[in-house]
């Protein structure tokens, strides 16, 4: 068994409750088997004996071939539901640890294959769990109990399969290791075609105004085509080894066979006996050939939990509320502060900030300046709790930020990015994101706040019109002020604002101005700017460089904003 498979077993209890109802399903059908091969040989027996059929034997022959299609029907129903739950755990397991990890290194991943692998790619345990886990249960049984059988009946026959049986796992591996890289590279090929279409899908208004869509429309074809080559090499192999398993097992009942044959004509043997063992040698390699068979099947659903187990094990550590956790202050009264913070993000040399000290009062309004990449996003990032410093530490109202419950604290805060994300949902319900158990009027008094009412009303179902993906449909402006009436409907005493009136033109600029000042009226803000409508605004004026802060102004000063 392989780590991955042990570990499966270990973290999805459903899967060993599978395994447990298996092994005693394969148990009775293998008494099933030998019970059907005694009664078949004695039906058959007396036929050619010239003895008129008995009603005893031919009724138990037929309720125990119905008792072993009972056993077929319960073993698949219990599989299926086995592989839902299995899928579901796994699921909640993926969804919540990238719930609780770091939207920025959320951004850093591929989110196409992430995609995949929530959706086509976790179906793939589908024939793990249905099929191999089974037959796997089913090998440690049956074998045995046929060949204990044969033993009581015929031992020389008992003991060619005893020596012949073994020759099936042998060969099935030789191939199967093959099979197991093929299907993994198989797996990673998929997962790159479905993370790059989406990317192109997403990037299609560029790739035309560039004439590049026809460049990566052929790019997605050669995807696609080494996919399938990769798939039918994998088949091809498949195929090999399903030849290879049939003529051992074929070759091994014909040496049990033939010897039967001739002690059966030299009188050595009676013809019960003879076609028993006829009956039972094939059941006994059966389960080896299914398993297989059913390995090549399940090779793909392996692959795709050892990517479902990387991302759970990613190193970036989810913070998760707790009971252990600090109560978290008051807001509106606590001082935000943070204490000679350094961060170091993967694959960068320089610190994104280095030995930070910054003091907020409550119901202060602080603006950051300065040229891009200095760090000012990093700053409002670790105030949010995103991210987690190398040194130092960030103290709200005196508690340090990694006591406190995240999802606690995050309450008391409204965010506003630079470039805020839509869903593809109604007006009404991406403002509602801000407070979902708002009512239509709070929504509507919200958007009215964040002057964002005169525009949805234009649409064609006002708040109700559903938007595209990432607010298609909607300027650069609307989609901000969607941002803000947002954090108006949440009401939060802490406001970060991420460059809210970043590329926007003058008309749209005034507008979310005014409404963002409407917004820091009587709340703790900070505030990045790059341009200098909102400075005016600002009680202190703090220019970000490098990774460092100068030292503040504690006045509006024009030309202090990097261009």
């Amino acid at each position: 068994m392989k780590p991955v498979e042990r570990r499966l077993m270990r973290e999805l209890p459903v899967l060993r409750r599978h395994m447990t109802y298996a092994t005693a399903l394969a148990l009775l059908g293998a008494g099933l088997v030998v019970t059907q091969a005694g009664l078949l040989a004695t039906v058959l027996a007396d036929g050619f004996a010239g003895h008129a059929f008995r009603i005893t034997p031919l009724a138990a022959l037929g309720a125990v071939m119905a008792l072993r299609a009972l056993l077929t029907w319960a073993r698949g129903v219990l599989a299926q539901r086995a592989a839902a739950d299995a899928k579901h755990t796994l699921r909640d397991r993926i969804t919540g640890r990238l719930r609780h990890t770091s939207p920025l290194r959320l951004a850093a991943r591929r989110h196409g294959e992430t995609a995949t692998l929530l959706t086509r790619g976790l179906d793939a345990l589908d024939p793990y769990v249905v099929g191999y886990l089974p037959t796997r249960a089913a090998t440690a049984v049956v074998p045995l109990t046929v060949v204990a059988w044969l033993l009581w009946t015929d031992w020389t026959s008992a003991l060619i399969i005893v020596v012949t049986l073994p020759l099936i796992p042998v060969f099935g591996a030789l191939v199967g290791t093959h099979t197991a890289r093929r299907t993994a590279r198989q797996w990673r090929l998929l997962a790159r075609l479905g993370g790059h279409f989406l990317d192109v899908v997403a990037g299609l208004p560029t790739l035309r105004a560039f004439g590049r869509e026809r460049h990566q429309a052929r790019v997605v074809g050669e995807m696609a085509d080494a996919h399938r080559r990769a798939t039918m090499r994998t088949l091809r192999v498949a195929f090999l080894s399903s030849f290879v398993l049939e003529t051992v097992a074929t070759l091994s009942v014909a040496l049990v066979a033939v010897p039967v044959g001739l002690r059966l004509l030299g009188g050595e043997m009676d013809l019960r006996t003879a076609l028993t063992v006829l009956f039972l040698a094939p059941e006994a390699y059966l389960p080896l050939r299914s398993a297989g068979a059913a390995f090549h099947d399940s090779a793909e659903g392996i692959a795709v939990a050892e990517r479902a187990f990387a991302i759970l094990d990613d190193e970036d550590t989810p913070t998760a509320g707790g009971a252990d956790r600090a109560p978290v202050p008051d807001a509106r009264t606590a001082s935000l502060r943070l204490d000679g913070v350094t961060v170091h993000y993967p694959r960068r040399a320089a610190p994104a900030l280095r030995h930070v000290s910054l003091s907020v009062r409550p119901g202060e309004h602080v603006a950051l300046v300065g040229p891009s990449g200095a760090g000012k996003s990093t700053l409002l990032s670790l105030l949010l709790g995103f991210v987690t410093p190398g040194s130092g530490r960030v103290a709200v109202g005196g508690t340090d930020l990694a006591d406190l419950d995240p999802d606690a604290w995050r309450a008391q805060v409204a965010w506003v990015p630079q470039r805020p994300h839509l869903f593809a949902q109604s007006v009404a319900d991406n403002i509602r994101l801000g407070r979902p158990g708002a009512s239509d009027a709070e929504v509507r008094q919200a958007a009215r706040a964040a002057s964002a009412d005169l525009f949805v009303e234009e649409l064609p179902e006002a708040y109700d019109t559903v938007l595209g993906e990432h607010g298609a449909g909607l300027s650069a402006g609307q989609r901000q002020r969607i941002a803000l009436a947002r954090a108006f409907l949440k009401d939060a005493p802490v406001l970060l604002l991420d460059e809210p009136t970043a590329h926007l033109d003058p008309e749209s600029e005034a507008a979310v101005t005014r409404a963002t000042v409407a917004l820091m009226r009587g709340r703790t803000a900070v505030v990045v700017a790059h341009r200098t409508s909102l400075l005016p605004h600002a009680d202190r004026i703090i220019t970000v460089r490098a990774g460092r802060l100068a030292l503040p102004h504690p006045a509006p000063v024009e030309g202090l904003v990097a261009s």
